[in-house]
Order: structure tokens, then C-alpha cells, then sequence
């Protein structure tokens, strides 16, 4: 604690709480039901101009808790490999991820300032706008200008750079007017058509990740998913999207459930997670049953540790049988995957992949998402989901069917959220 204390005070601990409180706000205030736009504008901007007058040390403390803050929750899921002993240990390495990360562009800010003779103002702003291109170990959650996704103020990048350039030039000027430029990246709200889902069902299921992998309860489990199907024919819809890996189970090693599913698209187009088998790799797959034709899209983008180790061999292998009990690396499909369904084209996206920027490429009109949330539940991981879908929607225009099991499931269009 000496050693600490003599590197960091308690101001910049108490400043990087308070900066990581505002930064995260937006967050739990949607969880908690509370969002508001203009109380989301002002906390973002507050966040990165108390953030911007700091020193490296604040910076430090600020990524430390704002990886706390944001991605806590990525540890519970080593609480379903036996490993509750791990979890504050996790926790302690995202936020020294976060914290150094920050720490590293306050330095290079500060010393191009003085090579330069810079503002370290400007040179920090350069670095907050392009953070959202660092994705450590290949996680792409953490977006500074995320938290203007539900404000008065836009997400698009050349907004983020007018926000910036007000909080910068007021900092550097010491004249608060300058604020003013932050109008410019002004976002009003769009509608939405509100007739989203007459013809389609999106699937909230409540099937925890213990159960979910215990055969013994498949019987049960698959018989509810196919009444919520004839419950779907019966009220005349014409798609029912379900959750990832609903089926458990190798899809197309079973022939009974082909069968089954087939039948059952003879009356509605079915969009369903599974897992796929060719004989040598898995795959976290969405099996798509329509017009008396059956088709597969395999995941592109896997989770970082979850589905794929992004360490080098020698260590991912060690890690695999440490950890995960040996357990072989899922494979991502290398392209992006389109189908169409009752004349309209969709995406085919699979929880994690959804977030990811790959997944809009062409700026799709349309995406299907299939998720499992059961892996972080209960925690923050949903909402902050949720959000980065609405970021998405904003960005590239495109309209996103979310079908998930352990959360709500909802629809995003222009950005907004649409509860089925």
C-alpha cells in the first residue's frame, strides 16, 4: 500500500473513480430503467472533460475503474468451469488491461506535447478518438462515444470529433464557449415504422447454462420450443427467430430433429441456434428452415477465450487444457453470411458477432441475431449488449431481430429499441 500511495494519491484514485462513474453512467442507468437523453449528454460530455484536464496517473485510475465499471462481468462465466477462485483474478486483469491502456496514450500524449510543443490537451483527444479502434486480446466493446448512443448527440465518428474538439479547445483556450462546437454533432431522434414484428416471433428463453448442457433435460427443453413454434403458426406469423445454441446438441448429426423442424416449416420459417459437426471442427451455427430448404451460416467472428484463444498456439493449447478441460477451439466461417426469408434479406449474426463492425459490411438493411446470455447473467452484460446493437442500428442503418435466452429479446431500428 506504501508502494501505491507513493505512485498514486487519493485525489487521482478519487478522480479516476469519479471520471469512470461518469463514463459508465449511461449504463446502469439504462439497466436500472432510468435513461434519459438529456442526462446522458451531460454525463458524457462531463467524462471526457474532467478526463481531458487529467494527468497520466488519473488516466491510469480512470481505465482501471472503467474497466471495472464496464466489463465486470466477463468473470462470471468462469464461475460454470468450477472456477469461482478465478474470478476476482480476472477482474484484476481487465482492469490492469484498461488501466495501462490509458495510461500509455496519456504518456505518448504527453511527451508528443513536449517534442512538439503541443497541447497534451489536442494530443489526448487524437487518442480518446481513435481508441475505439484498440481491441485488446480482440474484445471491441469499449467505445468512448458510446455513451452519446441514447443523447441529444450522435455516434457517428466526425460527431465524436466535433464533441472532442469542444471539450479539447475549451480546456486549451480556458474559455468555456467553445463548448458551443459540441451542437454540431446534435442527433435528433428518428422513429421508427412501429410495424416491425407483425408477422414474425422473436423467442425469450429462460434456460440457465447448467441446464442447458444436461441431456437429461433436452426432452423437456426442445418440447417448449416447439409449442412456442405451433403457438407461432397458430396466431399466423410467418418467421419465428429463436435463441443461439436453443438445440444443444450437433443439428445436423440428428436426422429426427431435421425432420421434426422440416414439418414444422412447412407453416413458418424457422431461424434457430445450434451447433453444426463436419467430422473434424464444431461450429456455433443458425440453421435456417424455409421454403422446403434447409441452410446453415456459421459463425465469422468467435469470442475472444469463450470460443477461441487469441494467444499464440503454445499458450492457447495450455490455456485450453487448464482451463477449459482441453477443450477444442470452435471455427469461424470466413465470410459473412446473407439468406433470405419471405423475399427479405437478412444477416446472420450470433450474440458476440453482432457487436463487432465486421458484421456490417455492405451496411446489411437487415440482421438476425441469436444469443446466449446465460454465460453472464445476472449483470450488466445484456444492457451493454443491448446499447452496442443501438450504436450499430445508428451507424449503419440496419434493422436488427435480437432473439436471446437468459434476457428480453427486442427489435432495433434507427437505433431504437423496439421490446417484443
Amino acid at each position: 500500500m506504501n508502494k501505491i500511495s507513493h505512485y498514486f494519491s487519493t485525489l487521482e484514485l478519487t478522480r479516476g473513480f469519479f471520471i469512470a462513474l461518469l463514463s459508465s453512467g449511461f449504463i446502469y442507468l439504462n439497466h436500472w430503467g432510468y435513461s434519459h437523453p438529456l442526462v446522458n449528454t451531460i454525463l458524457g460530455v462531463t467524462a471526457l472533460y474532467v478526463l481531458l484536464r487529467e494527468g497520466r496517473r488519473t488516466w491510469f485510475t480512470s481505465g482501471l475503474f472503467i474497466g471495472l465499471f464496464w466489463f465486470w462481468w466477463i468473470a462470471l462465466s468462469l464461475q460454470h468451469y468450477g472456477m469461482i477462485w478465478a474470478v476476482p483474478v480476472e477482474i484484476v486483469i481487465i482492469m490492469l488491461s484498461y488501466g495501462t491502456l490509458f495510461w500509455l496514450f496519456a504518456w505518448i500524449s504527453e511527451k508528443l506535447s513536449s517534442t512538439l510543443s503541443l497541447p497534451s490537451v489536442l494530443c489526448k483527444t487524437f487518442f480518446l478518438f481513435f481508441f475505439s479502434y484498440v481491441h485488446p486480446f480482440g474484445f471491441d466493446w469499449f467505445k468512448p462515444e458510446l455513451m452519446f448512443v441514447e443523447s441529444y448527440l450522435g455516434i457517428e465518428k466526425w460527431q465524436f470529433a466535433f464533441i472532442l474538439l469542444g471539450v479539447g479547445l475549451s480546456i486549451w483556450k480556458k474559455q468555456l464557449w467553445y463548448l458551443l462546437i459540441i451542437s454540431f454533432a446534435y442527433q435528433p431522434n428518428l422513429s421508427t415504422s412501429g410495424k416491425l414484428t407483425e408477422d414474425i416471433t422473436l423467442i425469450t428463453t429462460h434456460t440457465s447454462v447448467h441446464d442447458k448442457w444436461n441431456e437429461t433435460l433436452h426432452g423437456v427443453q426442445f418440447e417448449n420450443i416447439f409449442k412456442s413454434i405451433d403457438k407461432a403458426i397458430e396466431a399466423k406469423k410467418r418467421l419465428i427467430i429463436l435463441p443461439e445454441s436453443v438445440f444443444p446438441i450437433f443439428v445436423n448429426r440428428s436426422q429426427k430433429l431435421i425432420d421434426k423442424l422440416q414439418e414444422k416449416a412447412k407453416d413458418i420459417s424457422i431461424v434457430t441456434g445450434g451447433l453444426y459437426w463436419d467430422g473434424k471442427t464444431p461450429r456455433n451455427s443458425t440453421y435456417i428452415f424455409t421454403n422446403n430448404k434447409i441452410s446453415v451460416a456459421n459463425k465469422v467472428v468467435l469470442v475472444p477465450f469463450g470460443e477461441s484463444n487469441p494467444l499464440p498456439d503454445f499458450l492457447s493449447d495450455w490455456v485450453n487444457k487448464i482451463f477449459y478441460d482441453g477443450a477444442v477451439d470452435y471455427v469461424a466461417s470466413k465470410n459473412v453470411i446473407d439468406y433470405k426469408i419471405n423475399g427479405k434479406t437478412y444477416r446472420n449474426a450470433i450474440c458476440f458477432e453482432a457487436t463487432s463492425e465486421r458484421l456490417y459490411e455492405g451496411r446489411p438493411q437487415n440482421m438476425i441475431v441469436l444469443s446466449n446470455n446465460g454465460w453472464f447473467t445476472p449483470s450488466i452484460e445484456p444492457t451493454l449488449q443491448k446499447l452496442l446493437l443501438q450504436y450499430y442500428s445508428k451507424k449503419y442503418d440496419t434493422t436488427i431481430y435480437h432473439a436471446v435466452n437468459m434476457s428480453e429479446s427486442y427489435v432495433i431500428q434507427n437505433g431504437m429499441l423496439i421490446k417484443d
